[in-house]
């Protein structure tokens, strides 16, 4: 089925719908990962944006129940090169196609990847369009250029659980009782497992993983929490996750934040570690084309060696902003020296931009869930 894919400054790319008819918008950006195609559809950190795959072929081991990263697809659109509709994989339960057909969400071969992804990195994300029932292409640009921007959007709330939940055995088992009940009680193994809080912003199922083979009790909290519920707790340790979007405007989760500061060891990831260092009172700016992949290199400033890692994120920490604010730098990305990771010299809070989790990608960064272990019993 003929598709149309329109940018707002107006390029267009003819292409090919291969989940049938219908219209799709959002942020477009391109990820680099050969592998792990499941894991970056259900990313919630990539709610609002159309997703290219540089990788030329996709589809070909299928989709299967265990290799997600939340509970839905979580892009608004994928781009392929060229689609697998027969795929080959000992764990395949479903194709791609069906898979995304299930969930009503667009999916593009016979696109020229590589020229979209050339112009994407000249000229940076930008929000797009795509339709099989309107070809027209001024029409599809003027769609395009009426998509809300990235810039001041707040999509922590649209992927946040609304519900606490724990993390048992790999899976998510929702409470009853909403936060005002909580106190210390609430924790089952208290004294036999190190309890840690973990902050929903977009929280992907791989992180809670790693939590829970390190031992810990975890409790995943909406990210509208206030700091007086989180203290109520008792927790051992504050986990905050990656998520979607602006920092920015997610003003309720670093006023919690400022409020917890010194409290218990907190470790942030992505989105969390953006969210650090605004309460920090540092800034943060847009990417021109964000990292997305599982092959972005970065430099450990303490140890001196550098780690091959999975990203996916379009905003940074401005590393001038946190000069004077006992803040030490950790790491750095050493394609375009962006901050990567921070340590608090005072307060127990350590931060990595990047995904030590992976899923998709290398696990040279597990040892930091490591590290938030040895902080707590520290």
């Amino acid at each position: 089925m003929k598709a149309l894919l329109a940018l707002e400054d107006g390029r267009t790319f003819e292409c090919q719908s291969f989940t049938g008819p219908g219209e799709t918008w959002g942020e477009v950006v391109f990820n680099t990962s050969m592998t792990g195609y499941q894991e970056v559809l259900t990313d919630p950190s990539y709610s609002g944006q159309i997703v290219t795959m540089t990788y030329p072929l996709v589809g070909n081991y299928g989709v299967n129940p265990i290799d997600v990263e939340s509970d839905r697809i979580q892009v608004a659109g994928f781009l392929l090169r060229e689609y697998q509709p027969f795929p080959s994989n000992f764990r395949s339960t479903a194709s791609l196609a069906k898979y995304l057909k299930s969930q009503n969400v667009l999916g593009i071969e016979e696109l020229d990847t590589r020229a979209l992804t050339r112009h994407i990195r000249n000229a940076g994300a930008m929000q797009a369009f795509i339709s099989t029932k309107d070809l027209d292409p001024s029409s599809c640009v003027k769609r395009a250029g009426e998509v809300p921007r990235m810039m001041g959007l707040d999509l922590v709330q649209v992927v946040s659980k609304q519900t606490p939940y724990r993390w048992i055995d790999g899976k998510p088992v929702f409470l009853e009782s909403n936060d005002a009940s909580f106190n210390h009680h609430v924790w089952q193994f208290k004294g036999k497992k190190r309890s840690v809080v973990a902050m929903d912003y977009g929280i992907k199922y791989n992180i809670l993983r790693c939590l829970e083979r390190r031992g810990f009790e975890i409790l995943v909290l909406p990210a509208t929490t206030k700091a007086n519920v989180i203290q109520a707790m008792k927790p051992d340790g504050i986990f905050l996750s990656n998520g979607p979007g602006d920092p920015e405007p997610v003003t309720y989760a670093i006023e919690t934040i400022q409020a917890l500061l010194g409290y218990v060891p907190m470790f942030g990831i992505c989105l969390g570690h953006q969210l650090l260092g605004l309460a920090l009172g540092g800034k943060t700016f847009k990417l021109k084309f964000g990292h997305r992949g599982a092959n972005q290199p970065v430099k450990n400033l303490l140890t001196g060696r550098v780690e091959i890692t999975s990203q996916n994120h379009g905003f940074a920490v401005d590393t001038d902003s946190l000069k004077g604010k006992d803040i030490e730098i950790t790491h750095i990305n050493l394609n375009d020296h962006t901050l990567e990771g921070f340590r608090h010299q005072k307060y127990q809070v350590f931060t990595a931009q990047y995904h030590p989790e992976a899923s998709p990608g290398p696990h040279d960064a597990q040892y930091l869930f490591d590290e938030f272990k040895s902080m707590m019993e520290r």
